[in-house]
């Protein structure tokens, strides 16, 4: 049965409450409630909706950088008749959070995360060559990621600057050393990589810690910026139709202030310094073809330091955040 959310049904209060999650995933829905200033039980009715209804996923996801995992953009390029067959492959692997088709369905892109250098040679060395009716990858270190992750979209700005204000979390300490993730904090991140908002009751289960030692451990991972709560959702869901990859070049020397600049523009979700012939990769999502043509053109062409821009527009998301998509809903993996 086809439970999608209409997008008619997503109203000012629903937009609200999606982007307040967007600055606390794990805000108590009472807190949620008094922002947005309305009741508790109204609160939990929309999250329920758009939750079972696979419009949004609260995800609680490990922060590349801080724990050393090996980040990568992948591209590979298949047979048209293999793309969609290695894109659900790979879409099964936990170690990939992000599996989409492009370039009239012989292209993937992918994200990798890998916990070991081991295990992303062994992806990008032996099982992705060897794989049937696969003909080219190229992999793309992250850098710097300028939007995205814990760095949060401005594209659903409906808040007030005091509800925004009500709900911020005191900022990440910078120059922190690299956290090393133990067994228990594995297993904290495995059920919040599915459910963000998971009881302390389940992750006590799931990690053989008491409740309250449980939530210390996940208030000190955020605190260390070791883990942050991402929301995930289908674009297409929220009325943008037109989603496309740019691949941009800019001059070294003016990398920083363009991938700042690119990272400002509300169509953006997505936004990173990559290693390449193209240095920085941004994820773009529009209302239809007419306003992507209009951000490339007016947006895009208005940002000093771009020398070259590829497009490539994507066909099919497979898999968001580690999330599966089916029919327009988000699903477990």
């Amino acid at each position: 049965m086809n439970r999608t959310v209409p997008n008619e049904e997503l109203d000012l209060l629903d937009r609200s409450l999606i982007q307040a999650l967007m600055i606390d995933g794990r805000a108590p829905f009472s807190r949620l409630a008094e922002v947005l200033e309305v009741s508790d039980q109204t609160v939990v009715r929309r999250y329920r909706r758009m939750r079972t209804g696979g419009l949004i996923r609260v995800i609680g996801m490990p922060q590349g950088r801080r724990v050393g995992l090996f980040e990568s953009w992948l591209r590979v390029q298949c047979a048209p008749d293999a793309a969609l067959v290695v894109a659900e492959a790979l879409a099964r692997r936990p170690d990939i959070s992000w599996v989409k088709l492009g370039s009239g369905g012989t292209e993937i892109h992918c994200l990798t995360k890998a916990r070991t250098r081991a295990d992303r040679d062994g992806l990008l060395l032996d099982k992705l060559p060897r794989t049937r009716r696969v003909t080219g990858v190229s992999a793309h270190t992250l850098l710097r990621i300028f939007v995205g992750g814990p760095e949060r979209w401005c594209g659903l700005d409906v808040l007030r600057p005091e509800q925004v204000a009500a709900l911020e979390r005191p900022p990440v300490l910078p120059g922190l050393e690299r956290h090393t993730l133990d067994e228990v904090e594995l297993a904290l991140l495995s059920v919040l990589g599915r459910d963000g908002r998971a009881g302390y009751p389940e992750l006590a289960r799931a990690s053989g810690l008491s409740e309250s030692t449980a939530r210390r451990r996940l208030e000190r991972l955020r605190e260390l910026g070791a883990l942050y709560l991402d929301v995930e959702l289908v674009p297409t869901r929220l009325g943008y139709e037109a989603e496309a990859t740019l691949m941009l070049t800019a001059a070294p020397a003016r990398l920083a202030e363009v991938g700042a600049a690119v990272a400002r523009h509300e169509a953006v979700p997505f936004a990173a310094a990559v290693t390449g012939a193209a240095n920085l990769l941004a994820v773009v999502v529009c209302r239809d073809t007419d306003a992507l043509y209009t951000y490339l053109t007016e947006r895009i062409g208005a940002v000093p330091g771009i020398e070259r821009v590829e497009v490539i527009p994507t066909l099919r998301n497979i898999k968001r955040a580690g999330m599966l998509v089916e029919d327009g809903r988000l699903v477990d993996p």
